[in-house]
């Protein structure tokens, strides 16, 4: 037996906890697992794997901080087989071995542990789980109430009335309502759920063929596994002739799915198997040993006094603790606010000064990273100072361009960036900063991670993903804005104008934010893989596939445009001739109030609507109704139709060519629309209408360079066939699967015809409800806030929003992963090819004229290789001098 251990430096605080305290034991072998696998892989400077290390221990810390003055217990697995491989040979059998890489992070861990004065439990013969479910019970059953810290979905048949599971990695809770209402079976039926559904982990058998909803149904019905067998006769289908040929293995599998509250535990005191755990005093010396070794710098500084007491310091006085961004994981956001972090910001102004930074950013296992620059446009903009943080609180300032008078002495710029040039092409950035190092010669390589992303994966819905907003929200930080140190409006000064001292606090801020942002949103992220598998292989790669694209702009015909926006300007001046000739006189068109006048006073046409203010509203759509009657509706809304053509289009577009290139470079913008589709500013390409002749004509100003052609290729009806995929109608999926060219009329029978669709919808909105987001086929999840609303009206858009999210997100995906697709297959197949637009659900290519027809064929297999349905995606190719050719 090995009892509990505790650091032999450690001294035991003189009295007992009060016995009306909560005991608390801690998961310790489910965090370091989950910790392991959802964390970055970090290592120190000897190679040595740290991550699942450091994130147990600011797991620990954190929460023992949260429950100070209550005993806590960290459980751990000990090494060797337990009584369940006794029982079945086959128990966890199929479980590859430990990987090394935890493995050799194991002892670092159980030291941290002891020399934090946390209890440490490690009990041969048993798992960490029977050692919780003993302490956990006996201490309910002396009137105590018990907080598991834990993410193993086993411990929830130990809860009851006063046993409560937390999982910090999470930031969830389950009572007993909370058990009931994530499985649908209560505390006491877990045992019988877990052997009805098995566990593919552990190789517990289960029954074939059952799953979490079969198996609750049954024990809804018939409470236990003793009055389901007793039933099994009438349980019909596939489902109820396993059970009945599944009876011989419910036995083990219930024994191996129980957890033993009945341990003697003789290794333990009297007093420690009645739950009274003291805490010991932190071994600051044994501390500080370790983290020098394991390279925790942020914990060394903390272990000195650099910041505020947590973890067994608690009732002791001891100063370790973690920075407030690193911590608890949750797959939808959850703030991580904690004590403020300590500044220090330095700038750069000295040879040695650059010298030492460059050695840190060197050395550092992530950086965050920044450029101030002269102007928002990303081909004019030149640098003028950039910033680093290599950990939260610790970022500098290298001014490089600041020009006002009195400006402090400056290290020479191209220098400068000549030696930042070999680690820039391996650290993290985000795709402006990319552009700008561009213009100074430098390829950014090495993108890893970027908050804003990070952010919008874990969901889209929650705030702005710019860092002010994200700052407020998930760190509790106000930030330093742009227009607190340049101005605003007409008096607004460029940065290189801003004073350098000024301009050093702004800039450090913005790149140790970026790192603390990070800190809090990745292990959120990981929490949930198939978000991380989102942010890891869509997003992020595509945000390079975007920057490339974005440089390439797109040749346009400047002539062209125009004279279309002089035809165009004539059509208007036609137009507003006619409505003034049908509302009797002469009035200004762009004027919504000299419009309800004319409408609703003079002409009496009839009130479709109000505006909040109790006005008749002139909106699109209220004109769109009126002009199937009246003339004058009609021709408003040809004329805002055209002006917002000529205006947007025809009259801008040539001012954004770009004088280098020629051509104009839109900003495509991965985290704005909630869905997951891309948006597209300066020019806005996703709305150049294509419904009207005057539309068209604009795509016609969109062409290809000599010798070269335009292919659009598109996807038909996607939308309309992951509906087929995600609702399993056998008709729809027939019609797709037999290419039928019904299919849309199909769809709109199918509410009185076809079942299935309906029953999809009405399944969506009630899961919607219960869990409060919908997902995509590849796991992006759009929350829904406003689903349980008490206002009807918002929770009506709600439910019309997860039905509509899951086809239009999962569209968003397919694309995205077709630009990576064809990006990749243009670069490996060395294609006279190359990516310049996406809008919708079409890509735009320039290709050699020669090279067509083997690019389209590439085309079609790599688009309909970009999502997995049920049905095949059909894939439409065009070709032309000129977009609207091609369309």
């Amino acid at each position: 037996m090995i009892p509990r251990q505790t650091s032999p430096h450690a001294a035991t605080e003189g009295a007992r906890v009060n016995a009306s305290t909560p005991l608390v034991l801690v998961d310790g072998s489910s965090y370091l697992y989950r910790a392991f696998h959802a964390l970055p892989p970090l290592t120190n400077s000897r190679g040595e794997p740290t991550g699942a290390v450091l994130g147990v221990v600011n797991m620990l810390q954190r929460f023992a901080r949260d429950q100070a003055g209550s005993p806590v217990a960290v459980v751990f697995d000990a090494p060797g087989k337990t009584f369940r491989d006794e029982l079945f040979a086959e128990y966890k059998s199929h479980r590859p071995p430990m990987p090394d890489d935890l493995r050799s992070q194991v002892e670092p861990l159980l030291q941290i542990v002891k020399a934090l004065g946390l209890p440490l439990l490690r009990v041969p013969g048993v798992e960490a789980d029977d050692v919780i479910g003993t302490l956990a019970r006996r201490a309910a059953a002396a009137g105590r109430n018990v907080v598991i810290s834990t993410g193993d979905k086993d411990m929830a048949q130990l809860v009851d009335e006063r046993i409560t599971l937390v999982n910090t990695m999470t930031n969830t809770r389950l009572d007993r309502d909370g058990v009931k209402a994530k499985f649908d079976v209560w505390p006491e039926q877990i045992i019988d759920y877990l052997a009805l559904v098995g566990d593919s982990s552990d190789n517990i058998p289960g029954i074939e063929k059952v799953g979490p909803k079969t198996a609750a149904k049954w024990l809804g019905t018939w409470k236990t596994i003793e009055d389901l067998l007793a039933h099994a006769g009438e349980v019909p289908g596939v489902a109820g002739e396993n059970l009945r040929n599944g009876r011989e293995t419910l036995a083990l599998s219930r024994l191996l799915a129980t957890i033993r509250t009945d341990l003697e535990l003789p290794e333990l005191s009297v007093a420690e198997r009645d739950g009274d755990f003291a805490r010991a005093t932190p071994d600051a010396a044994l501390l500080r040993e370790l983290f020098s070794r394991l390279e925790f710098r942020a914990l060394l500084r903390q272990l000195d006094g650099e910041a505020t007491p947590a973890a067994g310091a608690a009732a002791t006085g001891a100063t370790v603790t973690v920075h407030p961004a690193a911590a608890q994981s949750a797959p939808a956001p959850a703030p991580v606010h904690g004590p403020p972090v300590e500044r220090h910001y330095t700038t750069i102004l000295t040879e040695a000064q650059f010298a030492d930074w460059l050695q840190r950013l060197e050395a550092a296992q992530l950086t965050a990273f920044d450029t101030e620059t002269t102007s928002l446009d990303y081909l004019q903009a030149r640098i003028v100072g950039v910033s680093f943080c290599i950990e939260p609180g610790h970022a500098a300032y290298l001014p490089l361009a600041h020009n006002y008078a009195g400006a402090p002495d400056q290290l020479d710029r191209d220098e400068c960036l000549a030696r930042l040039k070999p680690w820039l092409q391996d650290a993290s950035k985000a795709k402006y900063d990319a552009h700008v190092l561009a213009n100074h010669g430098i390829a950014l390589a090495g993108l890893r991670h970027d908050s804003m992303l990070e952010s919008y994966v874990l969901n889209s819905v929650a705030t702005r993903h710019d860092m002010d907003s994200l700052a407020k929200l998930y760190l509790g930080v106000d930030t330093v804005k742009y227009e607190d140190v340049a101005g605003k409006g007409a008096k607004q000064i460029g940065f290189e104008q801003v004073p350098v001292d000024t301009a050093a606090n702004y800039a450090a801020e913005d790149a140790d934010i970026t790192l603390q942002l990070h800190a809090a949103l990745w292990p959120q992220l990981c929490a949930t893989p198939a978000l991380r598998a989102l942010y890891e292989e869509l997003e992020q790669p595509l945000s390079t596939v975007l920057l490339a694209m974005e440089q390439r702009g797109v040749l346009v015909d400047a002539a062209l445009l125009r004279k279309q926006s002089g035809e165009l300007g004539k059509r208007l001046q036609e137009i507003q001739g006619e409505a003034h000739q049908a509302a009797g006189g002469v009035f200004n068109l762009d004027s919504p109030k000299q419009l309800q006048q004319i409408l609703f006073e003079k002409l009496q046409l009839p009130v479709r609507r109000k505006t909040p203010t109790g006005q008749p509203s002139t909106a699109e759509d209220v004109l769109e109704e009126l002009a199937d009657e009246f003339p004058l509706p009609r021709l408003i809304l040809e004329y805002r139709g055209m002006a917002k053509l000529k205006s947007t289009y025809t009259d801008k577009l040539p001012d954004q060519i770009d004088p280098a290139s020629g051509r104009v470079h839109t900003s495509y913008h991965q985290a704005v629309a909630a869905t997951g589709r891309l948006s597209s500013t300066d020019p806005n390409l996703q709305n150049i209408p294509i419904r009207t002749p005057e539309g068209r004509r604009i795509r016609q100003a969109f062409i290809a360079p000599p010798g070269q052609l335009l292919i659009a290729a598109d996807y038909s009806q996607i939308e309309l066939r992951i509906m087929a995929h995600l609702s399993g109608d056998k008709d729809l999926l027939r019609a797709f699967a037999e290419d039928r060219g019904d299919a849309q009329k199909y769809v709109d029978l199918y509410f009185q015809r076809y079942p299935g669709v309906k029953q999809f919808m009405d399944r969506t909105r009630e899961q919607a409800r219960e869990q409060g987001y919908v997902e995509t086929v590849r796991g992006r999840r759009l929350y829904l806030p406003d689903i349980r609303s008490r206002n009807r009206q918002l929770q009506q858009y709600a439910e019309r929003s997860a039905i509509n999210a899951p086809m239009q997100g999962t569209a968003a995906d397919i694309i995205k992963q077709a630009m990576l697709n064809v990006e990749a297959a243009c670069a490996k197949q060395r294609l006279p090819a190359r990516l310049i637009m996406q809008v919708h659900d079409e890509l735009v290519l320039e290709a050699d004229a020669g090279a067509v027809e083997e690019i389209s064929t590439m085309l079609r297999r790599e688009m309909a290789a970009a999502g997995e349905l049920a049905v095949p995606l059909k894939v439409g190719i065009g070709t032309g001098a000129n977009w609207d050719e091609a369309h």
